[in-house]
């Protein structure tokens, strides 16, 4: 069983704690990080970059000069690709470069990251040191955990508002990246030397991967209305259809109305 141990904000050990091994215990899988993390830079892409061709560069519709007899190779207009000021022959175009990747493969994928950081888990029993926003007040939290030549990611719940305090006064160090526990992501766990977060933090983590791993929906439940009306709809298809009455056996059959036609 994977262990971290939980420190103060003077660096003293409280307690050692177990990490869940459902997201801290995996062995990572290498290769969906690597396809993550693809995706990920892929998706931050803007795709913004335009180059113009020789149809769309303002001028040169008139020629140049003549076809024949001035000695000079042939030219049809000064803003083709050869000539300076001209289009760009396969230049790039606007383009979308994301692409998707599946639920569970990114959740695994995530779970992966946190496993393989799970040696470099740093866990601090709370915040509370942190009470004017100050940068020197988390200084002193990670000079007390070791951690002052090293890149550090900071995960925070956001439970309270003491939360905003703490990310005030982490965000003004530059090794230092602030992340929420939902914006969790591959990139910046491999990037990170060190992984920061308090004991509250550390659960948020563990709820929020057990139930993806469960495979649990998370959808607020239905009013009551809504449920009655569906039971009601429910029950009105299961009832059989009314059968048709059978026809009296006296009953004659009609007689065909016939046409005489008319004699020639």
């Amino acid at each position: 069983m994977t262990s971290a141990q939980v420190i103060d904000h003077k660096g003293s050990k409280v307690r050692e704690i177990e990490l869940d091994k459902d997201v801290f215990g995996l062995t990572p899988n290498k290769g969906l990080m690597h396809t993550a993390l693809l995706r990920q830079l892929a998706n931050a892409r803007a795709g913004s970059a335009n180059t113009k061709t020789r149809s769309e560069v303002r001028g040169g519709g008139k020629k140049p000069w003549r076809q024949k007899g001035t000695g000079r190779a042939r030219a049809g207009s000064i803003r083709s690709p050869l000539w300076e000021g001209g289009g760009v022959t396969f230049g790039p175009k606007p383009r979308d470069y994301s692409s998707k990747l599946n639920k569970k493969m990114r959740v695994l994928a995530v779970k992966s990251a946190l496993s393989a950081r799970s040696n470099n888990l740093v866990v601090v029993d709370n915040f509370d040191s942190i009470k004017e926003g100050k940068t020197k007040e988390f200084a002193q939290i990670v000079k007390s955990a070791k951690l002052e030549d090293k890149k550090v990611l900071l995960v925070m719940e956001y439970s309270n508002d003491h939360s905003i305090l703490v990310e005030r006064a982490a965000r003004n160090m530059e090794w230092v990246k602030v992340v929420h526990v939902a914006n969790l992501n591959v990139k910046d766990l491999i990037e990170a030397e060190a992984v920061l977060l308090s004991e509250k933090g550390l659960d948020v983590i563990n709820k929020r991967f057990q139930k993806d791993a469960k495979g649990e929906a998370q959808t607020p439940a239905k009013p009551k209305a809504v449920k009655k009306a569906a039971t009601e709809k429910k029950a009105k298809a299961a009832k059989p259809a009314k059968e048709a009455k059978p026809k009296a056996k006296d009953e004659a059959p009609k007689a065909k109305k016939t046409t005489k036609k008319s004699e020639s």
